[in-house]
This record gives structure tokens, C-alpha cells and sequence, in this order.
């Protein structure tokens, strides 16, 4: 009987293995299904003559929108904010990965190019005026490079993804930040901060002397401090901490029609491997920050700088600027 008894634990052992990897399959392939039903998409991309051929490896365009219509009463004060209804963007990059990269890629929100039928203008306009159709093709036409994804993150949405990862990490550069207009009150080093204070330090600029070329810095630093605690362990493993991350991630995201969970995933991937340290991060080469009548304090890139940036990009190819922030 004791020999029998024995025999039987290999047994017993493989069954609970077995049982134990289609219950694991079984939530995987049903959080992949759950995802993709609540998936919000939009037409971000229209057929124009003249638009870029396709490059090597993947670019999305990522943007934050500022709309604050959804935020509360208590939450639109700490933030020191309206309750603006209109369509605004208060980040836009562009996210290449491939055999190259992964890169993020800065776009100030004040560059003065060409929009698609308007003349020129701040590039953020181009979302106000036509959405995001409108910001797709001005971005295309300015960098020459075919997007592949588009990506957009709402304002409260991206409260309420911070605060579902229970905070992140953040490093405040020597002499801290502060900005009343923000709201953003920091001292220097690293801290946990909470969706809120992580939006008003990524929304200052006033106090920063680098102005809105310091906010797209603490955006990509921001940017990668969630990707990073997305993918860490005690996120990904326990189902009380994945889904609530996933639901407030589905309820904050919108995406083209033609992107799926698989595409979101790789994404992800990318973004982790940027706070990883592969890849690298910077903002399109800036040649001046003149007034223009009627248009007001703008970026204006630096045309052969600039160009070199997006042909690396476009062919898959190291950055120029690998290593900058």
C-alpha cells in the first residue's frame, strides 16, 4: 500500500501542474478578451495625397489631453485649474520601437509648423482645431515619419492610472519645484508621489527657467516611473493590483481602430525598457523660442538637427541624440 501511495504522487504532481497552467491560461486569455471589449478607439487616421511611406519599426504618436471637464471640484483646485471644455494637448511624442530603440521623443507643445490647411501654428492647435485626424497628419508632414498608433491619455484618466499603481517613484532635481500655477510644491529627491502631485509636476513650467522644455523632460520621466511600476511583480502577478491598473489604464486610453491589446502590450514593453535604461529619451532639437504676432511665444526646431532626428528614426536606426534627456 506505501509503494502504491508513492507511486501515485508523480501523478498527483503532473495533474496539479497541468491544472495549474490552464488556470493560468485561462486568466491570461480572458483578461486579454476582457481588454480588448473595453478598448475605446477612434479614427485617428485619414488617407491624404502625399503622405510619408512606411519606415522601419513601429511609431506611435502619444498625447495627454487636457481636458479637466471630468475632473472634480476638489481635484480641479489642486491642480489650479478651469473647467475648460475644449480640446487641448498638453503633451504630444512620439514613441519608436524596433530592432532600434526603444525611443521617446519629445514634441513641444509650442513648435510653430505647418498645419494641414490652417497655415502655421502651434502644433497643439492642430488637435484643438481638427482632433485628432487634424494632429496625426500635422505630425506626420513635420517629422515625415508614417505613424503606425495613436495613443491618448485624458486628464483625469491619467490621475486615476497614477493612484491605481498606488504611486510612483519620482526624483525631484537639486532645488526642487515649485509652481503656483501647478500647484507642484517639492522638495529635492526621490519621493512617492500620488496621481495628483504627479500631474502638477509634470504640468509646471512657469518657475522652470527651461520653461515647456523642462516639462517634457518630467513628462518622460514620468512616463517611464509608471511603465516601470506597471511591469514590476507585485503589479503584474496579484489580480487585486492588475485589474484595477488595467480597468483605470482602459478607462483613461483611447487608440486608433486598427490597434489591439497585442499592440498595446508591445508598446508597454517599450516604455519598460526605456525605464530600464535601452533605448533613450529627448525632444526634438530646438533652434529658437521667438514671439510671432498673433500666434505668441514659440518653439521653431532646428532644421538639419531635426532631420537627422527623424531619418534615424524612419530607417530604425541609433538616434543622434542616444543618451540625451
Amino acid at each position: 500500500m506505501v509503494e502504491k501511495g508513492k507511486r501515485r504522487w508523480p501523478k498527483r504532481l503532473v495533474l496539479g501542474l497541468v491544472a495549474l497552467v490552464v488556470l493560468v491560461a485561462a486568466y491570461g486569455v480572458g483578461l486579454y478578451f476582457w481588454a480588448g471589449a473595453r478598448l475605446r478607439t477612434t479614427d485617428a487616421f485619414a488617407a491624404y495625397e502625399g503622405r510619408p511611406d512606411r519606415g522601419a519599426g513601429t511609431d506611435w504618436l502619444l498625447i495627454g489631453s487636457d481636458s479637466r471637464s471630468s475632473l472634480t471640484p476638489e481635484q480641479r483646485k489642486k491642480l489650479h485649474v478651469g473647467n475648460d471644455q475644449g480640446l487641448n494637448t498638453d503633451t504630444i511624442m512620439v514613441l519608436h520601437h524596433g530592432d532600434s530603440g526603444p525611443y521617446l521623443v519629445s514634441i513641444p507643445r509650442d513648435s510653430y509648423v505647418a498645419i494641414p490647411g490652417h497655415g502655421k501654428g502651434k502644433i497643439n492647435s492642430a488637435y484643438a482645431i481638427g482632433g485628432a485626424p487634424l494632429l496625426t497628419r500635422t505630425v506626420e508632414q513635420a517629422t515625415g515619419l508614417r505613424l503606425d498608433h495613436y495613443g491618448e491619455v485624458n486628464f483625469l484618466g491619467f490621475v486615476d492610472v497614477v493612484d491605481a499603481l498606488g504611486g510612483v517613484r519620482i526624483c525631484v532635481p537639486e532645488g526642487g519645484l515649485r509652481d503656483e500655477k501647478s500647484g507642484a510644491d517639492f522638495g529635492a529627491g526621490c519621493q512617492r508621489m500620488d496621481g495628483v502631485q504627479a500631474l502638477q509636476y509634470v504640468r509646471a513650467r512657469y518657475s522652470d527657467p527651461e520653461g515647456d522644455l523642462g516639462r517634457v523632460k518630467r513628462q518622460r520621466q514620468l512616463v517611464s516611473a509608471v511603465a516601470e511600476k506597471a511591469v514590476s511583480v507585485p503589479v503584474l502577478l496579484p489580480p487585486w493590483k492588475l485589474i484595477p491598473f488595467l480597468s483605470a489604464s482602459l478607462d483613461a486610453l483611447t487608440v486608433d481602430t486598427d490597434t489591439g491589446v497585442g499592440a498595446l502590450a508591445r508598446m508597454g514593453l517599450a516604455m519598460e525598457g526605456l525605464s530600464g535604461g535601452s533605448g533613450a529619451t529627448t525632444t526634438v532639437p530646438v533652434a529658437s523660442e521667438p514671439e510671432i504676432a498673433g500666434v505668441g511665444d514659440v518653439v521653431v526646431w532646428d532644421p538639419v538637427k531635426a532631420d537627422r532626428l527623424f531619418d534615424a528614426l524612419r530607417n530604425d536606426t541609433p538616434i543622434p541624440t542616444s543618451g540625451a534627456n
